[in-house]
């Protein structure tokens, strides 16, 4: 028996490749279609490399500025705009307002009496002082407030654990709960699963930023990322 280990990108192409085999088709908002598997899960161990996609290039740069974007607390897309990114163009209005999307919800949730409660300024206290804690959670799915979002949180919950003085993360993704591939991209997954996977990199933070209010984009890097082309396709809005 071989002690060679596939590679944790494996489960991603494996969960594509089980929603082409046994996925149902459905119809979904945009009217594209979809065919989705219900209830699915990855783990990827961030001690042996981190998980970015290598049978496609990611758009590194673009990930990094959404997420900064995100702990600024933002709902317009002026700062992505400034920094060349467009990948939430398509859901704001003609000033850039897109409602109370994720940032919001991250950093000023609005409660029923009135306060306002930064979440994840709380979750890194509560790691930092309450480690045990079984509450140590940021979700962004605000019942009263989706109705008023350009777009619904996708990644709308996390929840972290210490354990033996290391730090995980589980989170929860709806388009997972139904995982789907866009009936209109069938052929570009057809030629990811075609692709073998490269050794993950490594993302490295600058040691010198303390406080997660001051990271920049060029406090992030992605080192040794190799990776296949680009594979293009249309988005669903």
């Amino acid at each position: 028996m071989s002690d060679l280990k596939p590679h944790p990108e494996q489960q991603y192409l494996d969960l594509l490749q089980d929603v082409l085999a046994n996925g149902v088709e459905r119809g979904d908002r945009t009217g594209t279609g979809t065919m989705s598997v219900f209830g699915r899960q990855m783990r990827f161990d961030l001690s042996q490399g981190f998980p970015a996609v290598t049978t496609k290039k990611l758009f590194m740069r673009s990930l990094v500025h959404e997420l900064i974007w995100f702990l600024k607390g933002s709902t317009n897309i002026a700062y992505l705009k400034e920094n060349r990114v467009g990948i939430w163009d398509a859901w704001a209005d003609e000033a850039g307002e897109l409602g109370p999307v994720y940032g919001k919800q991250w950093r000023a949730w609005a409660t029923a009496d009135g306060r306002v409660i930064d979440q994840i300024a709380q979750v890194i206290d509560q790691i930092k002082t309450t480690p045990e804690s079984r509450r140590m959670l940021v979700t962004a799915w605000n019942v009263g407030d989706v109705p008023d979002m350009k777009l619904p949180p996708c990644h709308l919950m996390f929840q972290f654990y210490v354990a033996k003085g290391r730090l995980s993360c589980q989170l929860y993704q709806r388009t997972l709960g139904d995982a789907h591939v866009y009936l209109n991209h069938v052929e570009q997954v057809r030629t990811q699963l075609a692709r073998a996977p490269m050794p993950f990199p490594r993302l490295e933070l600058d040691p010198g930023v303390t406080d997660i209010d001051d990271f920049r984009f060029e406090h992030v890097r992605l080192v040794d990322y190799r990776h296949h082309p680009a594979i293009r396709a249309p988005i669903a809005v």
